[in-house]
C-alpha cells in the first residue's frame, strides 16, 4: 500500500492486486505497461508472474520490475532470468524506484516506436515491389507469401479492366489508328 500511495502521489497510475494470481488477472484484463511485483507473494510469487507475462507475448511490451528482500547475485539472477526488466531490493527507496519506473517508461516508449517502424513497408510507388530486409526488391506478392499463408490470383478490378492492352481505354494505344 506504502507503494502505491507513494507512486500514485508522484503522478502514476497504479492498479493494485491482492496476490500473484489476482496481479495476473489484473494484467490479462488491463495490460498495464508496467509491472511492479514483490518476489514473495501467495498464490502466485514474482518471478511466476514474470514467466507468464513473458509467456504471453502480447503484441505491446510489458516491462516487470521485482522486488524483494532477497539479495545477491543468484537473486538478481534468478529474477532476470525469469523475465524481470529491473530489480529492486527492499527496503524500497522511493526515489529510486520512481527513477526505475522512468526508464521503464523511456524503454516502452522506444519499444512502440521501434514497433511502429518495423511495421513500415518500403514500397516502389512504381512497380510496387516491396524492399525486404536484405536490400532486395521483390514483387509484392512473394513478400507477402513469404510471410503468410497467403496466396494470390491474378485478376483485374472494374476500373483497370477497361485499361487493359489494346482495349479502347488502354492508354499505350490511344491515338493509333484501329
Amino acid at each position: 500500500m506504502l507503494l502505491s500511495t507513494a507512486l500514485t502521489d508522484l503522478g502514476h497510475e497504479v492498479l493494485s492486486a491482492e496476490d500473484g494470481q489476482d496481479a495476473w488477472y489484473l494484467y490479462m484484463s488491463e495490460a498495464p505497461r508496467i509491472v511492479i511485483t514483490d518476489w514473495m507473494m501467495p498464490k502466485l510469487n514474482g518471478l511466476e508472474l514474470c514467466r507468464k507475462i513473458r509467456a504471453d507475448r502480447r503484441l505491446r511490451y510489458t516491462y516487470c520490475i521485482v522486488l524483494t528482500a532477497l539479495g545477491g547475485r543468484e537473486s538478481y539472477l534468478e529474477g532476470m532470468n525469469a523475465g524481470a526488466d529491473d530489480f529492486l531490493t527492499k527496503p524500497v527507496d522511493i526515489n529510486i524506484l520512481h527513477a526505475r519506473v522512468r526508464v521503464a517508461e523511456r524503454v516502452i516508449r522506444l519499444q512502440s516506436e521501434a514497433s511502429e517502424l518495423e511495421g513500415l513497408l518500403p514500397i516502389c510507388t512504381y512497380c510496387k515491389k516491396i524492399r525486404d530486409g536484405q536490400e532486395t526488391w521483390q514483387p509484392i506478392e512473394h513478400y507477402v507469401a513469404s510471410r503468410t499463408e497467403t496466396s494470390f490470383t491474378q485478376d483485374l478490378c472494374p476500373e483497370c479492366g477497361g485499361k487493359a492492352p489494346g482495349s479502347p481505354d488502354d492508354p499505350l494505344t490511344e491515338g493509333r489508328l484501329p
